[in-house]
């Protein structure tokens, strides 16, 4: 994934921008959406197209999640489809979660040693279980709106990653403890306020992947140094939107995307900053972690 990270900033990853499909709520259907996205990173024997259905909310009263996915990897060479792969999100979350550890790795202040979590879902157990590969906090703290879902959470994630989670009674208790702060919520509110935030914080926002979303307020990324997975994207559906529709951000605000820090094109941290990652989930991630799992199925 950090290598599609790469190839997409120096121009060798083929991605569309995604198309949504609302549901909505009848007596026959959803409420719910599906996220169409997909890529080939060049020289690839694969090239992956996902469809990953999210917020059929109405599902949890049937004992069934609110979302599932499909994969369809087709051959690089002739076209021809290798596998559909029917993966209810369990590679839609793995990519996702490689995303925030590759900017970690690359966005957060040197020796951070504490982490929170807006939103204990299965993304924040990807978030958690990546970064791990990559960084060693000491220290984490989450917060959700369901007390019972932060502590089994925070059970978890202690037992799992061998290190302190604990579950905290205000977001604000999370985030102010915090030299990392995850946010992947539905989107539906502000999640955090800038005087909460470290001056070195980094946030990476994943919450925000449709218009209709957005879990930052303005002030934060107005303040903040942007890096985008995808500039043209999270300019559609991401933080980014929310922040020029509010006139604090235009386009040409954007620091740099995360490959090009990955590249070395662009400079990520400098020193003390803030810093605001804008995770909208690529079709290259997709591709990357399509082409690995035909890897080890061939």
């Amino acid at each position: 994934v950090e290598d599609a990270f790469s190839q997409l900033a120096n121009g060798k990853v083929d991605v569309p921008m995604p198309m949504h499909i609302g549901v909505a709520e009848t007596a026959e259907a959803g409420p719910g959406d599906c996220h169409i996205k997909g890529g080939y990173i060049e020289g690839a024997p694969t090239w992956t197209v996902k469809l990953a259905m999210v917020s059929f909310y109405n599902n949890l009263k049937k004992g069934l999640p609110a979302g599932s996915g499909v994969f369809v990897v087709c051959d690089a060479t002739n076209g021809g489809p290798k596998a559909v792969l029917h993966e209810n999100r369990y590679l839609t979350d793995m990519r996702t979660g490689a995303a925030g550890a590759v900017a970690v790795k690359h966005l957060a202040v040197k020796g951070a040693k504490s982490v929170a979590f807006i939103g204990t879902g299965v993304i924040a157990e990807a978030m958690a279980r990546a970064t791990a590969t990559v960084h060693g906090f000491e220290e984490a703290f989450a917060f959700a709106r369901s007390p019972q879902k932060s502590s089994a959470f925070c059970k978890k994630m202690s037992k799992e990653l061998e290190y302190p989670f604990k579950a905290c009674a205000t977001a604000e208790d999370a985030v102010r403890n915090a030299d990392v702060v995850f946010t992947q919520t539905s989107g539906g509110e502000w999640v955090l306020d800038l005087k909460w935030l470290k001056p070195h914080a980094t946030i990476i926002a994943s919450g925000s992947d449709q218009p209709t979303k957005n879990e930052l307020p303005p002030a934060v990324m107005q303040k903040a140094r942007v890096v985008t997975d995808i500039t043209a994207q999270c300019l559609r559906v991401g933080e980014l939107r929310s922040a020029v529709e509010a006139g604090v951000m235009k386009e040409t605000d954007v620091h740099a995307q995360l490959g090009e820090v990955i590249n070395g094109s662009k400079k990520g941290r400098s020193g003390k900053e803030l810093i605001v990652c804008d995770l909208t989930g690529t079709g290259a991630q997709d591709a990357a972690i399509g082409s690995y799992v035909m890897k080890l199925l061939d």
